[in-house]
């Protein structure tokens, strides 16, 4: 199998992923609920949402802070508590009732417990890029389940218009996101879904995503090679570019260059080693999914194999799907983009054309009727 199929499948495999954190969502909205997970006294404030947004922007600053300042050690410590945490809530919703045993006053599933604190040390002890993904999945059912119940129609639509903004201002604006993502890439938790593309890949030994551009502008040792550059020097010239050369690259030069020149700079790119995609661009969208299952009660319910929901939720996730192949594609050229805008909208597109297929008015389906 050539380096091309690989990539390939490795996509279907984030794919996989993004679907099962949609369907283990849907299974568990229901029981969230009776959990006594719904916290929100009015799930139809849109003001909910801003508390939420302040609360992203803010832990993202700290995060940055923590990178600037030599905080990864502390921040890894929280992250991984986090991850554990989450999991407690997913396997107490699975755990039998049983096994469940008294502590100061109140019941304590002492599966739950167990489960959640094997995730929090597989993390801490042996992050590799399995451990990773399977904490990554629990946390993404158990974020997005507990945001679903507590989320309307309305507040969950206004979240994920407003953090796709936010995305594609801190990707292609002031980038501090892909210096998150970087940083967050070497404390080797649960922040990223990692797929393989070779079998000898190891998470535990990569220092991260190969990126198709170096950081150009001054750090670069010489000259940048831009567009015009490249051009200049034809085919030919870029297949005698060494590794110093291939540190001098603009930033996004490649989607500059026709196609003649683009594969001939892939040619000299290294392969990537595996694909990684963010926790936040599976949860975010999600939400809505889990949204719509819980408060649309019109329209045909569609089977999911181990839940059913609504049909503008299944239609969510088809949108969703269809996002995330779009923004595969764009990344496979070679160059980082923010995922919330796609994925995002395509959750909100396929969830508006469920809800009016199911015969829901457009008020109706955007939650407007509490505050109309």
């Amino acid at each position: 199998m050539n380096h091309r199929s690989r990539t390939l499948l490795a996509s279907a495999g984030i794919v996989l992923i993004f679907f099962l954190v949609q369907v283990g969502t849907l299974a568990l909205v229901e029981p969230f609920q009776q959990e006594g997970h719904q916290v929100v006294e009015d799930t139809s404030d849109p003001t909910i949402s801003i508390a939420y947004l302040v609360a992203i922007v803010a832990m993202t600053g700290l995060m940055l802070l923590a990178f600037k300042y030599g905080g990864e050690s502390i921040l890894r410590l929280v992250i991984i508590f986090s991850g554990a945490y989450i999991a407690f809530y997913v396997f107490e919703v699975l755990a039998p009732e049983t096994l469940s045993t008294t502590v100061g006053g109140g019941p304590i599933n002492l599966l739950a417990v167990g489960g959640a604190a094997v995730v929090g040390l597989a993390l801490y002890l042996y992050p590799e890029w399995y451990v990773i993904d399977t904490a990554g999945i629990l946390m993404g059912v158990g974020a997005a389940g507990l945001f679903g119940v507590n989320f309307g129609i309305l507040p969950a639509l206004v979240l994920l218009t407003v953090l796709a903004i936010y995305d594609a201002i801190s990707v292609y604006g002031t980038e501090h996101m892909l210096t998150l993502a970087s940083g967050a890439m070497d404390l080797k938790v649960p922040v990223v879904f990692v797929v393989p593309i070779t079998l000898s890949y190891s998470f535990l030994e990569d220092g991260g995503p190969d990126h198709v551009e170096a950081d150009g502008g001054e750090e670069a040792d010489g000259e940048v090679l831009d567009s015009e550059r490249l051009e200049a020097l034809g085919p030919d010239g870029i297949a005698a570019l060494d590794d110093e050369d291939l540190d001098r690259l603009a930033d996004g030069v490649i989607d500059d260059l026709d196609d003649d020149l683009q594969a001939a700079l892939r040619d000299r790119l290294p392969d990537r080693d595996a694909l990684f995609i963010g926790l936040g661009d599976a949860v975010i969208p999600t939400v809505l999914v889990a949204s719509a299952a819980f408060f649309i009660e019109t329209g045909p319910e569609v089977g999911l194999g181990v839940t059913t929901a609504p049909l503008p939720a299944v239609t969510a996730m088809g949108g969703i799907l269809a996002g995330l192949v779009v923004l595969l594609w764009m990344v496979l050229k070679g160059r980082a983009h923010a995922g919330l805008p796609l994925l995002n909208g395509g959750a909100i597109a396929g969830y508006l054309a469920g809800a009016l297929w199911s015969g829901l008015t457009l008020v109706q389906a955007l939650g407007l009727e509490s505050v109309l």
